[in-house]
Order: structure tokens, then C-alpha cells, then sequence
């Protein structure tokens, strides 16, 4: 089984940038559905932005136009930029690959944006 380790999340100030990554020990290549997901103290886990294999990309409506999911399957590596960054984006990231019960995630990140 996969196995994933998040990474890149700290604290930044409004309108600035962060990447993180999802390091996978093994390959990724054939897992169709990779995401990010994110929870913010008290609320529920939200579906960030999603990635299939051939590269289809799709995103929740708060981050649309400013965070870009990507994959890097011969790094193993999944992505994800987030450009102008709020507050309201202050959260555990968690990446996710594969779907359903079959879905494993990694420890999760925190970002934390201030005003």
C-alpha cells in the first residue's frame, strides 16, 4: 500500500503563496484519484482539488483560480500551489490517493494564514 507524507505548510501572511507536497512511497502511476483535502478547527474535512490520472483537475469552489493541483508521477509526488492565500484557507491539508475505502492519506500539514 501507498503510504503518504505531507509537507510544506507553516505559517504565512495574507496574499502570499505555499506549496505543499505529498511524498508516496511507491508509485503513483496507477492510482486514478489523487486529492487534497483540508480541515479547519471545528469544521468538517472539505475537498480541496482533485487530480485523475491523465491529469484532469478539479476544485472546490473557495480555491478555484488560485491553488493548482498537480502530479508528478515519476517523483511519486503530488502537488499542490496555493497562490493568494486568506485566512479562511487555515487548515490541516491532508492528500489523499485512491478512493472510497480503499483510500489511504498521509498525516496532514498545517496552514495557517494570518491577516
Amino acid at each position: 500500500q501507498v503510504q503518504l507524507v505531507e509537507s510544506g505548510g507553516g505559517l504565512v501572511q495574507a496574499g502570499e503563496s505555499l506549496r505543499l507536497s505529498c511524498a508516496a512511497s511507491g508509485s503513483i502511476s496507477s492510482i486514478n484519484f489523487m486529492g487534497w483535502y483540508r480541515q479547519a478547527q471545528g469544521n468538517a474535512r472539505e475537498m480541496v482539488a482533485g487530480i485523475t490520472g491523465i491529469g484532469s483537475t478539479f476544485y472546490g469552489d473557495s480555491v478555484k483560480g488560485r491553488f493548482t493541483i498537480s502530479r508528478d508521477n515519476v517523483q511519486n509526488t503530488l502537488y499542490l500551489q496555493m497562490n493568494s492565500l486568506v485566512p479562511e484557507d487555515t487548515a490541516v491539508y491532508y492528500c489523499v490517493a485512491g478512493q472510497g475505502r480503499a483510500a489511504r492519506w498521509g498525516q496532514g500539514t498545517q496552514v495557517t494564514v494570518s491577516s
